[in-house]
This record gives C-alpha cells, sequence and structure tokens, in this order.
C-alpha cells in the first residue's frame, strides 16, 4: 500500500509518497497549503495520512477520517490554534484533489496518551478539569516516536531496555522522557505554548502574567497573539532564526548571546527534569531542525549535563549529518541525532489501522 503523508505546517506543506517498506517514492513541499499543484505529478496513493498535532482525549491512535471525525478535530481547533486549522484545511484540499482514496489522521498527541496521571495532572479545581478537559498532552509525538524506533535500531536493541530523553528542538521545541518505549513526561502541556524557550512562543511563564497583562487593558487575543508569535526568541532578538541568533552572537551580538543563556537555561531544567522523571539516563536524542543541524546546541546541552554522564565527541558532534552517533569514548550516555521522519511514523500509523 501507497501511502500518501500530509505533514501540514502553521504556513508550508510538505507531502512523501512512502512504499510499504518505507522508501520513499515522491517528495514535494510548498508554502500555503495548496494542495492540487503538489500532487499533480505524483503517482497515484493508495492511502492518505495526516498529521494532526491534537487528538484531545478521544483520538489517541490512528483513526480513519470520516465526517464526523472532522466535525470533532474543528472542535480542538482552538487548543493549537497555528496548526489545528492548517491540518484541517490541507484535510480538505486533499480530500477534494484525491477524492475517494481513503484517509487516515495520525495525531502528536497520541504518543504522550501513556503519561501518568501525576505527570499529566494540573492542580487546578477538578469542576474545571472536568468541565474543559484540562490536562497535559503533550505534542510532537510523531517526531517522538520515530526517534524512539530509530534510535532502536541505531543501538541495535529493543528501546524498551533504555531510558531516554529526545529532545526536538526546531521552530517549535519540546522534551519527552521515554521508559520502556512510552512517554512518561514531556514539556508542552495543554497546548504546545508550554514548556522550552521556542522560536516564537515563550515556553513556560507565570501564568499570573497573561492574567495582569489582561487587567491592564491588553485583550486576550493580543495576549495570546503575543505568546504564540511574539515572544520566545524572536522577542529577546527580533528573529526566531537559530542561525541568524547564532551568527549575531559570534559577533558578541549582546541580544543574541543573553537569548542564547535563556533558551539553554530552560533546555537544560527541563532535560534534567525528564531525567527526574526517568530516575535516571541511558540515551540522549537529539531531532528537529535546530537538535539536527545545530552542533553548537548539542554540546553545550552535553556540558551542562555532564554530572548525568553525558558526553560528546567533538569531532563526531562538528561532523554529524543525519542519523548519528556522537558519543564520546568516556560517556556512559549515549547521544545520538535523529533525522526528523514524521512522514515514515504518519506511514506507519496508515498501515496500523488500513494495512
Amino acid at each position: 500500500m501507497r501511502v500518501l503523508t500530509v505533514n501540514p505546517g502553521s504556513s508550508s506543506l510538505k507531502l512523501s509518497l512512502v512504499d510499504p517498506d518505507g522508501t520513499v517514492i515522491a517528495e514535494e513541499s510548498g508554502a500555503g497549503h495548496e494542495m492540487a499543484p503538489l500532487v499533480a505529478d505524483m503517482p497515484q496513493p493508495d492511502a492518505i495520512g495526516v498529521r494532526f498535532v491534537h487528538g484531545g482525549t478521544e483520538f489517541t491512535g490512528p483513526v480513519v477520517i470520516d465526517d464526523g471525525v472532522v466535525e470533532r478535530l474543528h472542535a480542538l481547533a482552538d487548543l493549537a490554534p497555528l496548526h489545528q486549522p492548517a491540518s484541517l484545511h490541507a484535510l480538505s484540499e486533499i480530500r477534494a484533489a484525491l477524492p475517494g482514496v481513503p484517509a487516515v489522521a495520525c495525531f502528536d498527541t497520541s504518543f504522550h496518551a501513556t503519561l501518568p496521571d501525576a505527570a499529566a495532572t494540573y492542580a487546578l479545581p477538578a469542576r474545571w478539569r472536568e468541565q474543559f478537559g484540562l490536562r497535559r498532552y503533550g505534542f510532537h509525538g510523531l517526531s517522538f516516536s520515530y526517534a524512539v524506533r530509530r534510535a532502536g535500531e541505531m543501538l541495535g536493541s529493543d528501546p524498551a531496555g533504555f531510558r531516554m530523553v529526545i529532545c526536538h528542538l526546531g521552530s517549535g521545541a519540546s522534551l519527552a522522557a521515554v521508559a520502556d518505549g512510552v512517554s512518561v513526561d514531556t514539556t508542552m502541556g495543554f497546548t504546545p505554548l508550554e514548556g522550552l524557550v521556542m522560536a516564537s512562543r515563550a515556553g513556560s511563564v507565570d501564568p499570573g502574567i497573561p492574567l495582569w497583562l489582561i487587567k491592564h487593558g491588553l485583550s486576550a487575543a493580543e495576549v495570546n497573539e503575543g505568546l504564540e508569535r511574539d515572544s520566545g526568541l524572536r522577542g529577546l532578538t527580533g528573529t526566531g532564526d537559530m542561525r541568524e541568533i547564532r551568527s549575531r552572537a559570534a559577533s558578541y551580538d549582546v541580544a543574541a548571546l543573553a537569548a542564547l543563556d535563556v533558551y539553554h537555561h530552560r533546555l537544560r531544567g527541563c532535560a534534567a527534569a525528564m531525567v527526574a522523571s526517568l530516575g535516571g539516563l541511558d540515551v540522549l536524542v537529539f531531532t528537529g531542525g535546530v537538535g539536527e543541524h545545530d552542533p553548537s546546541v548539542r554540546m553545550r546541552l552535553a556540558g551542562d549535563l555532564e554530572f548525568l554522564g553525558v558526553g560528546i565527541d567533538h569531532e563526531l558532534n562538528e561532523g554529524a549529518e543525519g542519523d548519528a552517533d556522537v558519543t564520546a569514548g568516556d560517556a556512559r550516555v549515549r547521544s545520538l541525532v535523529v533525522a526528523a521522519r514524521e512522514d515514515l511514523e504518519i506511514a506507519a500509523g496508515v498501515l496500523q489501522v488500513l494495512g
């Protein structure tokens, strides 16, 4: 069964046509979410897999899409306002472009359905939690799920035998603590705003700050826009592009240097918290655009976690391309770079329900 995977970002679209053995036959990408031009020259797929950021508590695994599913996905849109509407639009476009081809929704939140109650529960009034479904969902699950499987292959062992912290570092960023192959803790929560400093998202802030801003004249929409699009690295430097910040820091730009300190302070603390959730660490995995392509981020975090047995080889780290083992020879913890392949994880999800 050939699967066309549809991976919408907030302003971009990636398509991959994947054979059952995981071979990518064709790839397309573009700005916006106009589907017809991208699929026009691709071979006809047997099935479609669409990435959705949020599945709520209902969707804890891949699901065949029908009108009822679409309606329930619309109801979750305000929990992931940068991505869920884009996925719904992409779904509408691909169904129009390929009528009659079965489609499956695959969810980033599914991987974290295994979170224990202690990690998933907010200490909020029970009536709020019950009425509004307030809990920690976690995100980037398709990336985490693939990274777990690929790390096991690279280590030549069942990933269930390792305590892993996986760092998905990109424009959006989060960490996952994985024990026995399943998620037991993560840094994102009810929405993708919680946790690490990201390109344009603030990450965790004192919840009193948004309330204070609203009390002093900002609208809820303005606060949401600021937290989602104007905070994080962009709020600290004017840009969310880590490459530009790195270049400016090399020229001793004060704002860029300070932003990197803030970024790494939060990353170090959250990574150590994930290790605490696991009771130790065997494998540290880097994935995502920054995790894969910025050796300085990897090296600095390794230095921060040296007391836990992490060590990265300088030459291996600088030369890493694609999947790579960058562990220093005397380190107790294995450090891996895994190229993010959400398309392969989406295709696997489609085969799980249709294969």
